[in-house]
């Protein structure tokens, strides 16, 4: 397990690399930064070079790149055009998404794994189907219509929780938010798990362990939903980032300044610094989530070995 862990650790290396620069590049070579500071107003050529220069802009894209990931292995992840550091926004931003973040996921894997079992646990029956019609209506349905929605619902019309959240973002003023955020997901874990557990039904340890006469709740947590849950796993650990990093509809229904708040204004003011320093951070959940989800594999499946 030990020499798994050091290898995907030592994979992750080419893989951040890689990702960060093609990041660098996309955001730093398709407009200029300088020129996004003056706005409408032509910026005086002195003034703009001497901005390049303290910015590290005056030298090739490779070195820039370079410049900025030595600067990320100190911990120092640039400034903003405003004047302050990339990292305070961090400190600010992150918690309140992580908040976020954690109702959205426990939402989906608890509410979706439930429906999920239910439905493949009854296939082709009533629940079955009404099951599989939720989830597609809740998939077919856009982020922003069921916000927009629910917000007015819960927040507005029958007051069960406020419209927007507080800058404090404490876990009960998240769950409506969190709820929004992880609608889509919960419709995907509950279609996974209900078609892994429908597969594994079949299987012959399952008529085995029928035949030996194991009591039922036992054949379907043990052995069953166990694992079944495998690409359940899968699809929660690329999840994570993702739902960190595309909350940025449902912030600014619920006025959170979280981390789809700072990308959402990075990109409309063309904060390059902002912009790449968050992006940088998501790559690094994305990574540490993936390896977890494959280090996870092997509790839920005994079958499953790391070396």
């Amino acid at each position: 397990m030990g020499r798994y862990v050091i290898r995907r650790l030592l994979q992750m290396i080419p893989v951040f690399v890689g990702s960060t620069f093609l990041i660098f590049f996309m955001v730093y070579a398709l407009g200029d930064p300088v020129a996004a500071l003056f706005g409408d107003k032509a910026p005086d050529p002195a003034v703009a070079a001497r901005i390049r220069q303290e910015l590290y802009l005056d030298q090739p894209l490779w070195k820039q790149y370079l410049h900025y990931m030595g600067q990320v292995l100190t911990g120092d992840f640039g400034t903003a055009f405003t004047g302050q550091p990339v990292l305070e926004l961090m400190v600010d931003a992150f918690p309140v998404t992580i908040r976020l973040t954690v109702v959205a996921v426990l939402f989906e894997v608890v509410v979706g794994i439930a429906l999920g079992v239910a439905g493949g646990l009854r296939r082709g029956r009533p629940v079955d189907t009404t099951v599989l019609m939720l989830t597609l209506i809740v998939v077919s349905v856009p982020t922003f219509v069921s916000g927009y929605v629910l917000q007015y619902l819960f927040g507005v019309k029958w007051n069960l929780v406020p419209p927007t959240v507080s800058p404090e973002a404490g876990f009960a003023e998240l769950l409506l938010p969190g709820v929004v955020l992880g609608l889509v997901s919960l419709a995907y874990v509950t279609r996974l798990t209900r078609t892994s557990l429908a597969e594994n039904a079949r299987a012959d340890y399952i008529r085995t362990a029928v035949a030996k006469g194991l009591p039922r709740h036992r054949i379907v947590v043990r052995h069953l939903l166990r694992n079944s849950l495998i690409p359940v796993v899968t699809f929660i650990g690329a999840d994570i980032g993702a739902l960190m990093g595309g909350a940025i509809v449902t912030e600014r229904i619920f006025n959170i300044h979280g981390v789809g708040y700072q990308l959402y204004q990075g990109i409309l003011r063309q904060n390059s610094p902002t912009v790449v320093g968050f992006v940088t951070v998501l790559v690094l959940v994305f990574l540490v989530a993936n390896l977890v989800v494959d280090l996870l594999y092997a509790v839920l499946d005994p079958r499953i070995r790391h070396v």
